[in-house]
């Protein structure tokens, strides 16, 4: 899998290492931005993984800040994107099969590096279930494009 990452200064050493496992797993990995510690303003990376989701360059997207929740809020700007802070596997797993989240935000400050690596891995491994929820995505879609998601059926 293609998987497009980037970190703030608080979760670079964090993505580091996720980095390294990921492609010991045989995923390719674009970092985006430097993962050197320096000062980074989070919607900067957001941005440029979120772009690589969207455009297609990946297949997802991997970001690690403070919280993860200004990463998100930045990533979900990117149109196609849809961005989840997950905290543990179960909202990992729920962000891909319900709302087939595309890009992942992590929080170094409050998860350890095994939890985020279980994360990871969860998230990369649980599809999208679709039925009900393919409906529900749709409506998610519409509203992106500025539609009223109340007229969705389908």
């Amino acid at each position: 899998m293609r998987i497009a990452m980037s970190a703030d200064h608080r979760g670079a050493a964090a993505a580091r290492q996720v980095a390294d496992r990921l492609r010991s797993q045989g995923h390719t990995i674009e970092i985006v931005g430097e993962l050197g510690g320096q000062v980074v303003d989070y919607p900067e990376p957001a941005w440029q993984v979120g772009k690589a989701v969207a455009d297609g360059r990946a297949d997802m997207g991997l970001l690690i800040c403070g919280t993860g929740i200004g990463m998100s809020i930045a990533a979900n700007k990117v149109k196609g994107v849809r961005a989840a802070v997950a905290h543990d596997e179960l909202t990992a797993q729920i962000s891909r099969s319900h709302n087939d989240s595309n890009v992942l935000c992590l929080s170094a400050d409050l998860l350890g590096q095994r939890l985020i690596e279980n994360i990871v891995e969860v998230w990369l491994k649980t599809p999208f279930e679709g039925g009900r929820h393919a409906r529900r995505l749709n409506k998610i879609i519409a509203i992106e494009e500025g539609k009223d998601p109340t007229r969705i059926t389908e």
